[in-house]
């Protein structure tokens, strides 16, 4: 990679935080065009998948607008659309600076698989989505690299290794799949605020609380007794490891500052977690370095690294705006005029994520198409609210079945096990016992909506 390259990704998304902080979408368009020719100009540096994906979209874009069917408006709002999500994971994942720099994060194993053997699954659970919430992709590697570590220096082989990546990373995976329902920080939610304006991640919370208490509790059921094999062979900490209360200092930090954000500007909590994450990450290694060129360096080595997951961001992100674009608006005309249909409606919303996953379409690709379609839905009568949730419930599933999916891959390539296994063979039995119980809970939103109105 050039030193162009490697600087312009980065402006691309200091470009688009700007825009950001002055509320200006021609600005961000133009940051939306740096970023394209960002990811056109790697070539094939790119994944084939991402690099298929970005060339998908702009191909389907430049046909509607050929044929008359995008405006210029349309276009403006793809390109910013694309900066934005491009911005987000990449502003979100500078907090990964940091995981170098805590010896508690890479001994977090040792740490997890404390405590009595029945805890430790809701423990690991938990705390993948706490620590995903913040490091987002980051969270991934930094799971399934210390655990290889791991393995690898007490020499654990063979049907044992196999119990501890089938226990350990397939808990943290749905750790990280839970981020959709309950972090502020989610693509997911970012997405949908988006659309709706109406809509804040605090009216989704107490719903995608509910269904992350499902989620936890299937899998608890299914994978307690492997976790008291794999909590035996640990090794016991004296004590913490150093830097353990400077790092959960510097999260609350981090929090507070999007909390501060929120309250003082109208920004949404996505926004704010885009302006937090970077700052805090950027003054904490000025002052750990002393170096400016030593933090530039780093933070710019750290976006470039992303480039293949922010061209899946873009990407989806134009293509959704493409494709909502040329869907009549009357195409989904009487679908929600009853309480029936409207749970049909989330349903199939639910339903259509994690299915279209399990064949290659990731999960963001297809939220940013149905995304689009949710304005027409809400002016028809549907709850912006039950929608919602259907769609982030979906969103959660679908990072655990999607074989194509950036988690799943990450997983099977630092466990070295075949990404199929990973989506379908351990986590099959659990989709298919949670999926009757969150459609369940669906039913019971829309009784109980309504008398919360």
């Amino acid at each position: 990679m050039s030193t162009a390259d490697r600087w312009l990704l980065p402006f691309a998304v200091l470009t688009e935080l700007m825009a950001i902080g002055f509320s200006n979408t021609q600005l961000s368009a133009i940051a939306g065009v740096l970023f394209i020719f960002c990811f056109l100009w790697a070539g094939g540096r790119l994944q084939t998948y991402s690099r298929i994906l970005l060339l998908v979209s702009l191909a389907v874009t430049a046909w509607f607008s050929v044929r008359g069917q995008l405006g210029m408006d349309r276009l403006i709002k793809a390109s910013a659309d694309a900066a934005f999500y491009a911005a987000f994971l990449g502003s979100l994942g500078m907090m990964q600076c940091l995981v170098r720099r805590f010896e508690v994060l890479r001994r977090i194993h040792d740490i997890l698989l404390g405590g009595r053997a029945i805890w430790l699954y809701p423990k690991y659970a938990l705390v993948s989505c706490g620590v995903a919430s913040v490091l987002s992709f980051g969270m991934m590697n930094l799971l399934c690299g210390s655990l290889s570590e791991t393995l690898r220096e007490r020499g654990i082989t063979g049907e044992s290794r196999l119990q501890w990546l089938r226990s350990v990373l397939i808990s943290a995976l749905r750790g990280f799949a839970l981020v959709p329902l309950v972090a502020p920080t989610s693509v997911a939610v970012a997405i949908l605020t988006r659309e709706l304006p109406q809509l804040s991640w605090s009216m989704l919370l107490p719903y995608g609380v509910a269904a992350s208490v499902v989620l936890i509790a299937v899998g608890w059921l299914l994978e307690q007794r492997r976790f008291r094999q794999v909590s035996s062979e640990r090794v016991d900490l004296e004590q913490w490891p150093p830097g353990t209360l400077r790092l959960l200092g510097l999260v609350l930090i981090v929090f507070i500052m999007m909390a501060a954000i929120v309250v003082l500007t109208d920004f949404k909590v996505s926004v704010a977690a885009m302006m937090a994450v970077p700052s805090v990450t950027l003054l904490y290694m000025a002052w750990q370095e002393r170096s400016l060129g030593v933090v530039l360096k780093e933070s710019v080595t750290q976006v470039s690294a992303m480039n293949n997951e922010m061209a899946i961001f873009a990407a989806s992100a134009i293509l959704g705006v493409s494709i909502s674009s040329v869907i009549p608006e009357d195409a989904l005309s009487g679908l929600v005029t009853s309480a029936g249909g409207m749970w049909l409606l989330a349903v199939a919303g639910l339903l259509i994520l994690p299915l279209l996953s399990t064949i290659g379409i990731i999960p963001i690709t297809v939220l940013s198409v149905l995304a689009g379609l949710l304005p027409q839905l809400i002016a028809e009568g549907m709850d912006p609210i039950l929608i919602s949730v259907a769609l982030v419930i979906g969103f959660s599933l679908a990072m655990m079945l999607s074989p194509f999916g950036p988690s799943v891959m990450l997983l099977s390539r630092f466990g070295q096990v075949p990404r199929w296994v990973v989506a379908f063979r351990w986590n099959g039995v659990f989709v298919l016992i949670a999926v009757p119980l969150l459609l369940a809970l669906l039913a019971l939103e829309i009784v109980i909506l309504p008398t919360i109105r």
